[in-house]
């Protein structure tokens, strides 16, 4: 279970200042957010031409290096390019209909987060994470939204900390939460407790309601969810991104709309037909994909996650069905 606001805000604390007391190699950054009137601590701030925004954070963008904090710098040259290249897989699933701001904002290392019982974890990314991001959209609301109605989206690292903002910030402030048309909240689980204690949330149920989170997690069906550390744990509440139902019926490749897959040679992500199919498995709440050659995408990623474990082609797999759901979720939204 996600930890109350008040239980999350002491432990990160303690987590904080645990870190500090390791020593200056361990501490990382000091517990002060970003300044976000600087337009160099945002990764994109688009010339505004479209009736949507989308206020997007990228997943776990760097790797810890020896003797370098557990959290980063906010000018951490290897997160800065890393959330770039990230950037165009995943975030340009929304540009042709959305103005897409991207703060950069203080990560974890996801191999020592995901080292963490659940609750350190989650209290970790509510510290300095979730402070940068807050303090950004905070930023982005008064300065640069205008009223304007809004999709969150995010991945892995990003998602974890979205879901902070959903249930902090956006409870606070019902007025922000009206414009929300989405919140795609992909590679981190969704607990249906989340939902519960959260009465302000509603979990998407089909393809074109509005105000709702989606999410799910990918992954072949020979893995143990057990053995995948994205899901720390936790059972998430999962919808089809192909059929957009929640119901397991299989959605194959024949009805998606087209994956971004990398070339062999270049690594350069590039359009082609649907490469995954997607089946929801409620009772381990992740997404299920037969299609994929999960040897093959164990050697490109250099085994970044175990042989299975689709992390970290949750969008590039179901990149055109993405765009065109939220296309079809801005025009309800707009239509009401």
């Amino acid at each position: 279970m996600r930890l109350n606001k008040t239980q999350l805000v002491m432990t990160a604390v303690g987590i904080i200042l645990t870190l500090v007391a390791c020593g200056s190699d361990h501490s990382g950054p000091v517990a002060v957010a970003t300044d976000y009137s600087q337009e160099y601590h945002w990764l994109s701030l688009p010339d505004v031409d479209k009736a949507v925004d989308v206020f997007y954070l990228y997943p776990t963008a760097w790797r810890r290096g020896d003797n370098e904090p557990y959290i980063c710098e906010i000018d951490n040259p290897s997160m800065l390019a890393g959330s770039a290249s990230v950037f165009t897989r995943t975030a340009t699933a929304f540009e042709p209909f959305a103005n897409i701001f991207a703060p950069y904002y203080r990560q974890a290392d996801a191999a020592y987060a995901l080292t963490l019982p659940l609750p350190e974890l989650e209290a970790l990314i509510a510290g300095i994470p979730t402070l940068d991001a807050v303090t950004a959209f905070d930023y982005y609301i008064k300065h640069f939204n205008h009223g304007r109605p809004f999709i969150l989206a995010g991945h892995s690292q990003g998602s974890n900390v979205l879901i902070n903002l959903l249930t902090g910030y956006l409870g606070d402030h019902p007025d922000v939460y009206q414009r929300m048309i989405a919140a795609y909240i992909i590679g981190y689980p969704v607990a249906a407790q989340i939902i519960e204690d959260n009465p302000h949330l509603k979990f998407a149920e089909g393809p074109d309601d509005t105000g709702v989170i989606i999410s799910y997690n990918t992954q072949a069906p020979d893995v143990d969810p057990a053995d995948n550390p994205v899901l720390s744990g936790q059972v998430g509440l999962v919808i089809n991104p192909i059929s957009w139902t929640r119901s397991e019926a299989v959605a194959d490749t024949i009805e998606g709309l087209g994956s971004i897959m990398p070339d062999p040679v270049t690594l350069v992500f590039e359009p082609g037909p649907q490469y995954a199919d997607a089946q929801v498995d409620i009772a381990n709440g992740v997404l299920i994909c037969t299609t994929a050659d999960e040897d093959y995408l164990f050697e490109l990623t250099q085994h970044g996650f175990p042989r299975g474990v689709f992390h970290s082609f949750d969008y590039p797999f179901y990149y055109y069905n993405l765009r065109a759901n939220a296309q079809d979720r801005i025009n309800t939204y707009l239509s009401e």
